[in-house]
């Protein structure tokens, strides 16, 4: 995947997409916060604090980065409950091994991870409208972006219906891609040297955020701005004023 923050408004298409999809529960109390809500998504606002006429914004959606490089979440997991798929590259969550000790919050450096407080439920008449290809997770667990697996094995099984091992890049497109109204989301394969997104992830201004750690991001960025380039080194979720999510 690769986000082009030069076309990024900020709109939050991306995650109201994100939440429909996956059956992310809205806030189910007063209780629910900033520091205890669930999104697989969130768009960061981050100025380059220059005064007016040289103040410029640039929004930065951030999910999961799917680090395909000694994977932190992975690493740390007790359970087994994150998994890298050789075949994919996405980073798997799985709830039914999951038992809350959020060692992999703590480990991930893009602050992608949120541990659920509530058991899932939603206004009534809502629950009517859920997805059934996103089985929705109970309390005590975390979750995270999986680049719409339910869509992924909507894909594989159409291509498998007809005969076929390989999944047509129309059927799988990730639900924040499809929404996002200036089309600054690219997704496909990285491996295949024709693919938009792998000529664009190959840009000369596309980056990967914290690319020092050496994990290896699956998730890129791209900007013509080079302070937006030059703001990915530093820490994600830092001193940054947060917008939608």
């Amino acid at each position: 995947m690769v986000i082009d923050l030069d076309r990024c408004n900020g709109c939050g298409n991306c995650t109201m997409a994100c939440a429909v999809e996956n059956n992310i529960t809205p806030a189910p109390n007063s209780r629910m916060n900033e520091r205890n809500g669930v999104t697989w998504l969130r768009v960061f606002e981050v100025p380059n604090g220059g005064q007016y006429p040289e103040s410029e914004t640039v929004f930065i959606p951030m999910m999961c980065q799917q680090c395909a490089h000694e994977t932190p979440c992975v690493t740390v997991c007790p359970q087994n409950a994150v998994e890298l798929d050789p075949a994919t590259g996405i980073v798997a969550q799985i709830p039914q091994r999951c038992l809350g000790c959020r060692y992999c919050m703590t480990a991930c450096p893009y602050h992608a991870r949120y541990f659920n407080w509530w058991d899932p439920e939603w206004p009534a008449g809502l629950e009517k409208q859920l997805n059934p290809d996103a089985a929705p997770r109970m309390r005590g667990v975390v979750e995270k972006c999986n680049f719409c697996h339910g869509r992924m094995h909507a894909a594989k099984a159409k291509a498998a219906a007809s005969g076929s091992l390989e999944i047509a890049a129309s059927d799988y497109i990730p639900a924040c891609v499809e929404s996002c109204p200036v089309e600054a989301i690219v997704f496909g394969d990285l491996n295949d040297p024709e693919s938009k997104v792998s000529k664009l992830a190959h840009s000369e201004h596309t980056f990967r955020f914290l690319e020092r750690l050496g994990t290896e991001p699956k998730v890129r960025f791209h900007s013509e701005r080079s302070w937006v380039r030059a703001m990915a080194e530093n820490s994600v979720g830092s001193g940054q004023e947060e917008q939608h999510g």
